[in-house]
């Protein structure tokens, strides 16, 4: 049976590789910091579970300090020139987009048959099933790219590394405020927060409780920059207390919409780094040191607008 574990491995495994391929790269004057930072997240994915709390937190504090006080470098593997992707650009056409489909597909195909068949039950673990099914279509797409473009080997690392040295910590930041938000749950800030709102929105009717609910999370998630800091926060706050249990709202719907609604407010924040920060240094645009960069400034209408027909369809679809 494959589980999450599987999942770490191999993603463990890439991130070795990254810090191998990067302490070779003598065009990159980083390198050596490059391969620390990368390897000790290698080390997290293949060995977190046997260091224990405090050697996962020492590994943490380590890569905050790598990120915090020495950038890391871009390397510079040997790759394709541009008149050589130009060139299969125009040779494959719409058909480079198949392998990245096959993402998606594998995802959604792996999570319905682990659901509903005995033999994807057999095959794929009943816990973090989606996930499990990403890295299952994540690898089908990586092997029918190397079959049918048939490029160097090293090709899938060395641009993966490329990639990634571009992101830099900022690749973990959804984990990391993650982790943080499921320390503010553990520290009763949802309480707290709920006090505070509860105050200032009287919780009166199913719509106020709706309203303050769908614009926490928004409001919350620009300040953390990422949702899922903010989600047991404002759920702990919110969404179980009145939605659920005051007003009868169906959990299911309350948690995946409010979850929508936290999403609004990462396209309007720079915390968002991973979302909004790195798009804009990758396709060097002119203002991305901009306080809102171009990124945010053009979702911030999309951003608005999807917030408020979230909280339409949670009013209407919760509560029947």
């Amino acid at each position: 049976m494959i589980t999450l574990d599987h999942a770490y491995l191999v993603t463990g495994l890439m991130f070795a590789a990254f810090a191998i391929l990067s302490l070779g790269d003598m065009q990159n004057p980083a390198r050596a910091r490059n391969a620390l930072f990368w390897g000790l997240v290698a080390c997290s994915l293949l060995f977190g579970s046997y260091l224990g709390d405090f050697g996962n937190g020492l590994l943490v504090i380590a890569l905050v300090g790598i990120g915090a006080f020495g950038r890391l470098g871009v390397g510079k593997p040997a790759t394709t020139s541009t008149e050589e992707r130009r060139a299969g650009a125009l040779h494959f056409g719409n058909r480079l987009f198949v392998p990245a489909l096959m993402v998606p597909l594998f995802a959604v195909g792996g999570t319905l048959l682990a659901k509903h068949t005995a033999a994807g039950r057999w095959l794929i673990s009943d816990l973090q099933t989606t996930l499990i099914a990403l890295g299952i279509g994540c690898l089908a797409a990586l092997t029918a790219a190397m079959l049918w473009f048939r490029p160097p080997a090293l090709a899938p690392l060395q641009e993966g590394r490329r990639l990634m040295d571009s992101i830099g910590w900022a690749a973990l930041l959804p984990q990391m405020l993650a982790s943080l938000g499921a320390v503010f749950l553990a520290a009763d800030v949802g309480q707290v927060v709920g006090d505070l709102i509860a105050r200032a929105i009287p919780m009166t009717s199913a719509f106020l409780a709706v309203f303050a609910y769908c614009l926490g999370m928004a409001l919350f998630t620009i300040v953390m920059g990422n949702a899922f800091a903010a989600f047991p926060v404002m759920t702990a706050a919110i969404g179980l207390p009145f939605l659920v249990h005051k007003f009868g709202g169906d959990p299911a719907i309350v948690c995946a919409i409010g979850m929508l609604a936290g999403f609004c407010g990462t396209l309007m924040t720079p915390m968002a780094a991973n979302f909004n920060v790195v798009p804009a240094n990758l396709l060097e645009l002119p203002d991305r040191d901009a306080p809102l960069n171009g990124v945010i400034r053009a979702q911030i209408p999309t951003a608005l607008i999807m917030l408020v027909a979230n909280m339409v369809l949670m009013y209407v679809l919760a509560f029947r």
